[in-house]
Parts: C-alpha cells; sequence; structure tokens
C-alpha cells in the first residue's frame, strides 16, 4: 500500500510541476521574450519549490538576463 501512495504521490507532484513550468514558460515569454533552449532546460530541471520561488521573482525581471542571473544565484 505504501508504494501505490508514494507513486501516486509522486504523480500529483509531477503534475504540478508540469503545469508549473507551462505557467512560468507564458509568463516569461511574456515579461522578456523567447526563451533559448538551454535557459528552457535549465527551468525544467529545478525542483517544485524553486519554480514557485520562479514565479514570483519573474514578476521584477526585466531581460533574459534577469533570469540568466537568477538562474545562477538559484
Amino acid at each position: 500500500m505504501e508504494i501505490v501512495t508514494s507513486w501516486m504521490e509522486q504523480g500529483i507532484e509531477q503534475g504540478q510541476k508540469g503545469e508549473a513550468i507551462t505557467l512560468i514558460f507564458k509568463q516569461l515569454s511574456r515579461q522578456v521574450g523567447k526563451i533559448t533552449p538551454e535557459l528552457e532546460t535549465a527551468i525544467r530541471s529545478l525542483s517544485l519549490n524553486q519554480l514557485e520561488d520562479l514565479a514570483e521573482a519573474l514578476l521584477d525581471f526585466h531581460s533574459l538576463q534577469d533570469l540568466q542571473q537568477w538562474l545562477r544565484d538559484n
């Protein structure tokens, strides 16, 4: 039973992460422009907590350099 619960929790977290990534890409595209494949890969590798932090931080971004700096710092 614990294995099934663990798999369910992992599935839920992956779903939440996928939704967060989709929303963040939309927000970033609107805020700073087209995201390079390298930045996209870096964002996809973030944990759910880091994605939540990025979602908040990106409201202050003005350029891709701001995103790059945030990724370096986090």
